[in-house]
């Protein structure tokens, strides 16, 4: 049997298959499923900071009831609670989760403001949760704001965060940074102990005879791999921290690669939500398969093989690609 063994976050996992969040942990049960299923670790589905901030101005509103207050401020958040439940059910289920799985736990918080939110990530650790993930989500539609001050903002938002922990912190990251590598290393500095490649931005869609804007959501497929495997293979012993792959991961082949681009660890949702728990099995059933035909007796021997840095053309991660695609193109025309 093949050495399936790897490390993220410091956490010693059985295999480089993890869950990302989603609703597939909202249920105790389910968690424990996907745990039999093979599973080496979960991370729970997010907490956003509107809800935190949504609890407070309720919370406001009802100590000042009478007083000079404004409640209807409530009607500027989202309905949140039809996807998620409140902060204190979810430290809750936090609890419930590390009494019923032996995996690894890890929490999720959704932010982009450096604000009193942030103390609620020591709430978090005191549930005994083996890690953070901190997904920084955020459109950036002022156009007063230059990139570097958002940059600036979001380190300082990790380095608030970090200061209220003890346990491993993830930081999830968009694809939409103008000098990725260089912000990369800066999370890093600030006291990031891992990145996840990548947050996926859901667009909304126009519904023409309404004339609304509507939410439209499309699970991933393997093709979406192709930008975190790229960016992985970049950062890959070029930035010293561990490297998780999101969006895009659905067969073993997947799985392979992103091992091999540099990745600790490969995350997964969508193909869950289509196929079950049981295709983690299914999974690791082909990694281990391909593993033997390849000769190759532990994940640790393939971890970066073909990152940036190991292969023969490293410029093939870069430019020179982009002309040779081009070139693929202009020869099928002929």
């Amino acid at each position: 049997m093949n050495d399936l063994k790897t490390t993220y976050l410091g956490l010693s996992l059985k295999n480089p298959l993890v869950v990302s969040a989603s609703p597939l942990s909202k249920k105790v049960d389910r968690v424990r499923q996907l745990e039999d299923a093979g599973a080496a670790a979960v991370v729970v589905y997010s907490l956003f900071e509107e809800q935190l901030r949504q609890e407070s101005l309720i919370l406001n509103d009802v100590l000042n009831r009478g007083a000079e207050s404004y409640p209807e401020a409530l009607s500027y958040f989202p309905e949140m609670e039809t996807y998620n439940m409140g902060p204190q059910k979810y430290l809750k289920h936090l609890q419930k989760l590390k009494d019923a799985v032996d995996i690894p736990v890890i929490a999720s918080l959704n932010g982009s403001t450096v604000s009193g939110w942030v103390d609620f990530a020591e709430q978090i650790q005191e549930t005994g949760v083996d890690a953070l993930e901190l997904n920084i989500y955020h459109i950036a539609t002022d156009p007063a704001m230059t990139s570097a001050e958002l940059e600036e903002n979001q380190i300082e938002l990790i380095r608030q965060v970090r200061n209220k922990l003890s346990i491993p912190l993830a930081v999830k990251l968009s694809p939409y940074y103008s000098a990725f590598s260089g912000f990369a290393q800066q999370i890093v500095k600030a006291g990031a102990d891992g990145l996840v490649l990548f947050n996926r931005f859901y667009q909304p869609d126009l519904d023409i005879n309404d004339l609304s804007v509507r939410p439209d959501l499309d699970l991933s497929r393997s093709a979406d791999l192709r930008l975190p495997l790229r960016w992985t293979a970049i950062l890959y012993d070029r930035i010293q921290t561990d490297l998780a792959i999101t969006s895009g991961v659905h067969t073993s082949e997947d799985v392979i690669k992103a091992i091999m681009a540099g990745a600790n660890v490969a995350m997964m949702a969508s193909v869950l939500l289509k196929n079950g728990s049981s295709h983690i099995a299914e999974l690791l059933n082909g990694l281990q398969s391909w593993m033997e035909t390849n000769q190759y007796t532990s994940v640790k021997q393939m971890h970066g093989i073909l990152s940036q840095r190991s292969v023969a053309n490293p410029a093939a991660f870069e430019r020179a690609n982009y002309l040779k695609i081009l070139n693929s193109l202009d020869y099928k025309l002929r």
